[in-house]
């Protein structure tokens, strides 16, 4: 079954693998799905939700073995402090669910930032926008796909 994020590499002619895997509420974080589709942590970028205090709901995508960092974050959305949003409020705002947050296609067009360790990764999985199913594709191509911009948001 196609995603809506699939549909927009699709649209971009943007390649890209469908990597499906065995889920579980308990195992939702990036690291344990870089294990079960055969990727290193560095490599599973991990989609995270927040908001700033100056423009709203921002998305930033992050190599699964690292934290986020909102100082980093706000700086570079034009903020002076973000917090990330509650898991109640993930599926109204993105239309995903906590494990299944995709950077691509959500239900509004939010700024989005990538971790600038995106740009020299040959093959990154971002989710597909449903639990259980990774997009394996290009960094170069995530970022053409998101019009990201590039930061050091991981630590």
């Amino acid at each position: 079954m196609k995603t809506n994020a699939a549909r927009i590499l699709d649209e971009l002619k943007i390649p890209y693998d469908i990597r499906g895997y065995e889920w579980s509420e308990d195992e939702l974080d990036a690291v344990t799905v870089a294990g079960k589709i055969g990727l290193p942590p560095e490599q599973v970028f991990k989609t995270l939700v927040a908001r700033g205090d100056r423009t709203g709901v921002v998305v930033a995508s992050i190599p699964g073995d690292t934290e986020l960092d909102l100082k980093v974050l706000a700086a570079v959305s034009g903020n002076k402090n973000v917090e990330m949003v509650s898991v109640k409020e993930l599926q109204g705002l993105t239309g995903y669910v906590r494990g299944g947050v995709s950077p691509l296609g959500m239900k509004r067009a939010f700024p989005t930032f990538l971790d600038e360790t995106a740009e020299i990764i040959d093959v990154l999985a971002v989710s597909a926008g449903q639990r259980g199913t990774q997009l394996v594709l290009a960094g170069s191509d995530l970022i053409r796909a998101t019009g990201a911009t590039l930061a050091a948001l991981g630590r």
